[in-house]
């Protein structure tokens, strides 16, 4: 059985049971208490050192990353979410990585939990990300092959909520049109929204 450790308004736990949805795969989800510092804390910190969020455990496998995640559950699971081919894995591999400093995220953190960081840096940031994947989207349906793959997974949940950080989307039609595309997947489930901050 597949044990997935989780915080509902965390983006990296979302794109993790959004797949695990997509793919139809059961698993048994452990909420975490982050609010109050429930993953810094034992039994938790023994099953993630770093006291982050999101962990899977397969059996006796542990994953501590949530694109590690996506990659391990595609490869065993759902291949068709992933390549064999070497370019398509590449270039999924590339989004991943720039997934991986995507501004929106640290822009709501800002505003929905209080983070000491410099807001209208993320936000700017943030539209600078946005730039590159609306021009990716201009001419493609999916950000890395010509259907859905983990690197579409990865990069919904926090774009999708960047207006909870305060970074408007209305500029971005290519990237509207692509969270539209992700939504009516079969077995989507969309993350908590929660309020701006004033």
């Amino acid at each position: 059985m597949i044990t997935l450790y989780d915080f509902p308004l965390s983006g990296h736990c979302h794109r993790v049971r959004l797949f695990l949805s997509l793919i139809g795969l059961e698993y048994q989800r452990v909420e975490l208490d982050l609010l109050n510092g429930e993953h810094k804390q034992k039994p938790y910190i023994d099953i993630n050192p770093l006291g982050l969020v999101p962990s899977l455990i397969d059996d006796d496998f542990v994953l501590r990353d949530s694109n590690a995640i996506l990659m391990y559950l595609a490869k065993k699971y759902a291949p068709d979410w992933y390549s064999d081919d070497v370019q398509t894995a590449s270039t999924i591999q590339q989004w991943l990585a720039k997934e991986a400093s995507q501004a929106p995220a640290d822009a709501r953190l800002v505003t929905v939990f209080g983070a000491n960081k410099d807001h209208q840096a993320a936000i700017e940031q943030s539209h600078a990300v946005l730039k590159i994947y609306d021009a990716q989207l201009a001419e493609n349906d999916w950000l890395a092959a010509n259907k859905p793959t983990i690197a579409d997974v990865s990069a919904y949940s926090y774009i999708a909520h960047a207006p909870e950080g305060k970074v408007d989307l209305d500029n971005y039609p290519n990237v509207l049109a692509w969270l539209h595309r992700v939504e009516n997947l079969p077995n989507f489930v969309g993350m908590q929204k929660t309020p701006v901050a004033a």
